[in-house]
């Protein structure tokens, strides 16, 4: 869609900078513009809490939908089997199939897209399941500081009490898993999913109109 005036640019927020972020950049052999946010300050900017999450931005930098799913759905399992059926499977397609055409509807339409939104329509999506807590913020901050000092032990306290204090911030919890060395991530993973409950990992994508 490049020839729209159209491009993605990818954002990893990964404290460990290139030396961790490269090699994944690396393998999906990417067209577009990739870059490193050490501290996490586009998340803190469009209010992401988790990933994949993505921003419709104009030529005018006018966003045009905030933060929300960039194609991206887990389908339910059955709570008793754990299993997903095709069902379920169809939907999530289905979801990550509406998302990229909507995508592509803007690149061709602009403001005349359905799924254009106003300014006020907007504002109106914008999602803040979690309160800026200020001290998390802090916390994360200090970790991030000390461990690209070298502090990397005297960084976990501060990493475990960002997410304790927002433990809706996926962000957090992600960063401390990737950073930490010979921890469990995919048993904390797991874990953390549990306590999670019923509301989805991933919130779902707005269809307008569509089920």
């Amino acid at each position: 869609m490049e020839d729209n005036n159209f491009v993605v640019i990818a954002v990893a927020l990964e404290t460990g900078g290139a030396a961790t972020a490269t090699e994944w950049i690396q393998k999906a052999n990417p067209t577009y513009p990739c870059l490193i946010d050490e501290h996490h300050t586009v998340a803190k900017l469009y209010g992401m809490i988790n990933v994949p999450t993505a921003v419709w931005i104009d030529e005018m930098g006018r966003v045009v939908r905030p933060s929300e799913p960039a194609g991206a759905s887990i389908p339910e399992r059955d709570p008793k089997t754990g299993q997903v059926s095709d069902e379920a499977r169809e939907r999530s397609q289905a979801r990550k199939t509406y998302y990229f055409q909507a995508v592509r509807d803007w690149a061709h339409k602009g403001d005349s897209s359905v799924h254009s939104l106003s300014a006020s329509e907007a504002q109106q999506r914008v999602v803040t399941p979690v309160g800026e807590n200020p001290l998390a913020a802090a916390n994360f901050s200090m970790a991030v500081y000390l461990h690209q000092q070298g502090f990397q032990e005297d960084a976990k306290g501060y990493f475990h009490e960002a997410a304790r204090l927002e433990p809706m911030r996926w962000n957090y919890r992600r960063q401390i898993w990737n950073l930490i060395p010979d921890l469990d991530a995919r048993g904390e993973f797991r874990d953390a999913l549990k306590d999670w409950g019923d509301d989805p990992y991933i919130a779902p994508i707005i269809m307008d109109g569509i089920p």
